[in-house]
């Protein structure tokens, strides 16, 4: 503990330093040291502690009830006692004494004073931190990394650090301490001993919030961010022109964006490229090397699927309303381009829209719309990735199929023989369409495309691409 010459002036740099409300620290001041005097007399006495302004310092007072004959000496003085040092004092009064002083109170007791003050301190700490940054939840915050916990950073903001998890942070992308870094305000949060605002919060081991002491939670990996770079980066998304209509990411890697202009004559894919790509570039700049297409937004998800899918080129889409669902048709060497690798510009074009989306190639839909490849789909164990190798090497029905033999099946579709012959058990019980003498021509003459040249196509839903085997990404 402190002398009580020193308390006032000790309790203006606090609050000066801390931003902490004056009276919220004399407060903690108080209870610390209420508690620190009940460790030293126990907690049966009736005892009032106050820092006087005047002199100070704080002040510690006992009070007693005067009665005839004393049974609790801590709570109680004779009639006689009590008129020593108050004359007037009579019976049932309470009667007041300073009890003690603050270097009176011992070693243990100044510790436990310590203690609640450190813990009260922090406690209105937490408080100023919330109602510094609770109106800037949402915004994108500029800070200097401190240190790592367990692949976690510590990011300093100024007055206060915050944490930005592993999981917000873009993947093969480092920081060193000391470098200055970027990152959303995803969640300011009222910090306290009893857990509140846990909730939603991720989970550690034994169930505990892995983030239950970090008030400020960053983010660099989310939607928002990007967003967020957007709208500083371009004045016109600033000032409400130009709308961001939909983002999706794969962070790090590629991230796809759609704008939208309210005024005819703004150009929003141009508003957000920049002269010479400057605008873009600072944001891909700030995602280290992220990949950012902008594609313009369309009410017509026709249109938009086309926009989304650049810079692969589009034939057709079908549009399915009630199910929600797109077919895009693209040209047969357009269908990698439009796939992306590892299935990466059809996902992201699905979180764009919401729509499931189902590519193909030109020459599978051309197929799907020949009614002996959809005899052969008909076929028990026939995928269409199987009816694609059939059809180029010139089995154009189920009927053509059944006359096959079990060994050349076995070849084309990679399965056991006795699978094969099962299959073409199936193929002769399905109804095929009669095929016209040049089909019956072509047919003869197809030259038997190897398997590894076929184009296939990929479906998108829920995020997760379907792609048959063999496709190319």
């Amino acid at each position: 503990m402190v002398g009580t010459e020193n308390l006032r002036r000790i309790i203006d740099q606090i609050c000066r330093d801390k931003g902490i409300d004056r009276a919220l620290l004399i407060d903690a001041i108080e209870e610390a040291v209420r508690s620190a005097v009940k460790k030293k007399y126990g907690g049966q006495r009736d005892i009032e502690v106050q820092y006087s302004e005047e002199l100070g310092e704080i002040e510690v007072f006992q009070y007693r009830t005067v009665v005839e004959e004393v049974l609790n000496e801590e709570r109680e003085i004779s009639l006689e006692d009590a008129r020593l040092r108050d004359p007037e004092a009579g019976l049932d009064d309470d009667i007041g004494e300073k009890l003690t002083t603050i270097a009176d109170l011992g070693r243990i007791a100044a510790q436990s004073a310590k203690q609640v003050i450190i813990h009260r301190m922090r406690e209105a700490e937490r408080e100023v931190i919330y109602d510094m940054y609770r109106d800037r939840e949402g915004t994108v915050v500029n800070g200097i990394v401190q240190r790592f916990e367990r692949g976690d950073m510590i990011v300093n903001l100024g007055r206060t650090d915050a944490l930005l998890p592993r999981d917000g942070q873009i993947p093969k992308r480092s920081f060193k301490q000391g470098d200055r870094i970027r990152a959303y305000l995803e969640q300011v949060r009222r910090a306290s001993r009893d857990g509140n605002g846990d909730e939603g919060q991720p989970q550690g081991k034994e169930g505990k919030p892995r983030y239950r002491d970090a008030q400020l939670i960053l983010n660099r990996t989310s939607n928002e961010f990007l967003a967020k770079l957007f709208e500083l980066e371009v004045p016109e998304i600033a000032e409400g022109i130009v709308k961001i209509m939909g983002v999706s990411r794969d962070p790090g890697f590629r991230a796809k964006i759609a704008v939208s202009s309210l005024e005819s004559d703004v150009d929003p894919v141009g508003a957000c490229v920049g002269l010479k790509g400057s605008r873009v570039q600072n944001v891909v700049q700030e995602l280290q090397g992220e990949r950012i297409d902008i594609v313009p937004w369309s009410p017509d998800p026709a249109k938009y699927v086309c926009n989304a899918l650049a810079p692969a080129q589009v034939n057709m889409v079908v549009v399915d309303e009630e199910r929600k669902a797109l077919l895009v048709v693209v040209p047969d060497d357009q269908l990698s381009l439009a796939i992306g690798r590892q299935g990466q510009n059809v996902r992201l074009a699905y979180r764009l829209l919401g729509w499931r989306i189902d590519v193909k190639s030109q020459q599978r839909y051309n197929n799907l719309e020949h009614p002996g490849y959809r005899s052969l789909l008909a076929v028990q164990g026939i995928d269409e990735n199987l009816a694609d190798k059939l059809f180029a090497a010139g089995i154009l029905t189920a009927a053509m199929l059944a006359r096959l033999d079990s060994k050349k099946l076995a070849e084309l579709a990679r399965i056991d023989e006795d699978v094969a012959e099962l299959v073409l058990a199936r193929a002769a019980e399905v109804e095929s369409p009669e095929l016209t003498e040049e089909e019956l021509a072509a047919a003869g003459a197809a030259p038997g495309i190897p398997a590894q040249d076929q184009q296939h196509g990929v479906a998108v839903q829920d995020g997760v691409a379907d792609a048959a085997e063999g496709d190319a990404f």
